[in-house]
């Protein structure tokens, strides 16, 4: 069942000012072109605007003709609104979607009955209609979302405001194109832009000036202009080439060895800076606005001045293999991909709308999330709980939770007779659902529902999705995975959708009749996971703990399992290193708190599962260790090279591989910092709590909400 609008008629309004052309466009309309052509919805969407120019730069562009365009009596943007009002009374749209003009928000949804998003692309405290807090706060009324082109767009506008109301709000970048491999490059530096101070034209003009004297061979091109002009440069190695159109452009950073966007104000985003890097140049931004956000490969001037410009452009020049090496990275690193944008922006649109086959019409939706809290247990599992971090992303994300340990209701309802328990507990199931009424029911590790308690739950609710979720593994040859498998497929049947941590395909060679089953990655969670271990100076070298065969807490007399032999061998191939282990070697498992403070004590940590290593499965260590920014070294056959790189996790393919690797990282710490730092990044950009409760409603919804 899919509960998602395929058809959705999509009308997007630039400014009157914004030329949608080939010879003249601006970001904004670069943006609104680039994501439509990869958009699923180009066939249902039109682009509305004004320009005398017909070189439209997509077929599905309507152009508002203005009369008063250069009158000084008669307002153009009261005309540009009064004619798209009259347009839109007859033309319908699901959404209706503002870039850049909160002005024309406020006045069309006063007129209009639609549902709205609004798009930044400026410094919101900069516009009209934006400029105040209670200005700001209406537009949070009104419409669905706000996409902003950078935290740093995003910020502003939450300047004295509440950052709970910012679940309305998403950060979609400017993005690009990836290429292939680099173009030939030659001698060129280059500059884009308007050739204007507030744009640092003015360090350019005298920085290069040195640097075309001292480097005869080198050669200096200027794209852009300026009415106003003041800044000139003279020289022969320089060329001044004027506006060009998109494609010319990207035609000389295909050729530019050095890209220079040096801005003095606060950019927005800096899409020159982005483009630059994504072409493979050697590109040096200052530290303003959203620029530093544009790429992680750029050079940042944070002192701006004309002797830094010059000394960096000086350090590219003569060394060729350092300004070789951050060419290639920029072009392998690029971060913001039309293609995966286009995505984000498509699905913000579906969350803009109700889902069409359910009888009522709801901006967010209620969910019961079933799980054991561990009262029993003293909540000593708190810090690693998954049930937990689902209720905080959904919540974050503007939902409504209400949590059921059921564990703990059978445990504190104990009698000598566990089927009357049992029983109650159905009954108390069936009241909360009556009273509460959720949209989802969601499950987690448990054998105290029954069948026909879930039948019930439908009956009355024929709307209601129920789906489940395990955090352990799916391996037949694990003995103590045998019973984990049977539970999940105990409501394989009932439930509508399957959440593990395994690959799939481990689950179906089993039994091929589960039904909707779906991965998900251990969440991080923004409250938890908090430490950033690679700024401290832990005294430990490697970290890892282990829980088997505990009773009470305490590990029993002779328990053992694959994971002992391994760690034995390592030891012994590793004498000099500081290992802190935990379950091992009679050291007793750490819970709660002490799990946390003292896993930050170490440098790195393993991240070694029960069992043989299989495709995507690692237990909830994962996010501890990643999530606290600890160098992680993990089997290669677990395939966690689909989601990471090995500039953010550290990969080995036997015990001597990994001895070699931890013996080289702890000697080589800014190493270990750089993939450290990486790897957390990366996990709470990929894997945060809100991404992955958003991806579990959405999938339990009939969506297709695309978490890697």
């Amino acid at each position: 069942m899919s509960l998602i609008k395929k058809n959705i008629k999509i009308a997007t309004i630039l400014p009157y000012k914004e030329n949608y052309t080939h010879t003249k466009a601006s970001a904004a309309s670069l943006w609104v072109a680039e994501f439509f052509k990869k958009s699923k919805y180009n066939k249902t969407n039109h682009i509305y605007g004004h320009t005398k120019n017909r070189d439209y730069l997509t077929n599905n562009y309507f152009n508002i003709e203005l009369a008063n365009i250069k009158s000084k009596l008669k307002s153009a943007t009261r005309e540009y609104i009064n004619k798209l009002v009259k347009k839109f009374k007859t033309q319908k749209y699901d959404i209706i979607e503002i870039h850049n003009r909160p002005i024309i928000l406020n006045e069309l949804t006063r007129k209009i009955k639609s549902r709205y998003i609004m798009y930044f692309h400026n410094d919101p405290l900069s516009m009209n209609g934006s400029k105040t807090i209670n200005q700001r706060l209406d537009i949070i009324s009104r419409v669905e979302k706000i996409i902003f082109v950078s935290e740093w767009t995003q910020k502003r506008f939450f300047i004295d405001i509440d950052d709970k109301l910012k679940t309305k709000t998403e950060v979609v970048y400017p993005s690009v194109n990836l290429k292939k491999k680099i173009s030939k490059k030659e001698n060129f530096i280059t500059f884009i832009g308007k050739l204007n101070e507030s744009k640092g034209y003015d360090l350019f003009a005298k920085t290069i000036v040195k640097i075309l004297n001292e480097f005869p061979n080198w050669k200096a091109y200027s794209l852009g202009d300026e009415e106003r002009r003041k800044i000139y440069i003279n020289h022969k190695n320089h060329y001044e080439l004027g506006f060009l159109n998109h494609k010319d452009v990207l035609g000389i950073l295909d050729k530019t060895s050095i890209s220079v966007v040096p801005s003095k104000w606060e950019e927005p985003f800096g899409r020159t800076a982005l483009e630059a890097s994504s072409r493979g140049c050697a590109t040096i931004i200052s530290n303003k606005g959203g620029l530093p956000e544009t790429t992680n490969q750029a050079i940042i001037l944070k002192n701006l001045n004309e002797e830094t410009l010059y000394n960096q452009i000086c350090f590219l020049i003569k060394n060729n293999k350092a300004r070789k090496k951050i060419q290639k990275d920029s072009l392998k690193n690029v971060q913001h991909i039309i293609s995966s944008n286009s995505k984000i922006i498509d699905k913000l649109r579906q969350e803009s709308l109700p889902y069409s086959n359910f009888n009522f019409i709801k901006k967010k939706i209620k969910i019961l999330n079933i799980y054991n809290q561990g009262q029993k247990l003293n909540h000593r599992l708190y810090n690693i709980s998954v049930g937990k971090k689902f209720s905080n992303g959904f919540i974050r994300n503007g939902h409504d939770v209400l949590e059921i340990s059921d564990r703990d209701y059978i445990r504190n309802n104990r009698s000598l007779n566990f089927l009357s328990v049992k029983n109650t507990f159905q009954k108390y199931l069936l009241e909360t659902f009556k009273n509460y009424n959720p949209d989802l029911i969601l499950f987690g590790h448990t054998k105290n529902i029954d069948h026909e308690t879930i039948d019930n739950f439908k009956n009355i609710n024929r709307n209601l999705i129920v789906s489940q979720w395990n955090e352990d593994p799916v391996m037949p040859s694990l003995e103590y995975s045998k019973n984990n498998i049977l539970n999940i497929k105990k409501y394989s049947d009932i439930v509508d959708h399957t959440f593990i941590t395994t690959h799939p395909d481990e689950l179906i060679k089993q039994d091929k009749n589960i039904r909707n089953l779906h991965f998900f990655f251990i969440p991080v969670d923004q409250n938890i996971e908090f430490f950033d271990v690679y700024k401290l100076n832990p005294q430990k070298d490697l970290f890892y703990a282990m829980s088997h065969g505990v009773n009470r807490a305490v590990l029993k007399e002779g328990t053992e399992d694959d994971r002992i032999v391994f760690l034995n061998k390592l030891v012994k191939r590793i004498p000099k290193i500081k290992y802190d282990f935990y379950g091992f070697a009679n050291k007793q498992p750490i819970w709660g708190n002490n799990f946390f403070r003292t896993l930050i004590n170490s440098k790195m940590a393993l991240n070694l599962s029960r069992g043989k290593p299989t495709k995507y499965y690692s237990s909830n260590r994962i996010a501890s260790i990643m999530g606290n920014g600890l160098l992680t070294f993990i089997d290669k056959k677990v395939k966690m090279n689909h989601f990471f790189s090995n500039k953010e996790i550290v990969f080995y393919s036997s015990i001597d591989d990994l001895s070699q690797k931890i013996k080289f990282y702890a000697k080589n710490d800014k190493s270990r910092i750089e993939i450290a730092k990486n790897g957390k990044k990366k996990y709470f950009k990929l894997f945060n709590e809100k991404r992955v409760a958003k991806y579990i409603i959405d999938i339990s919804l009939g969506g297709n909400y695309n978490l890697f």
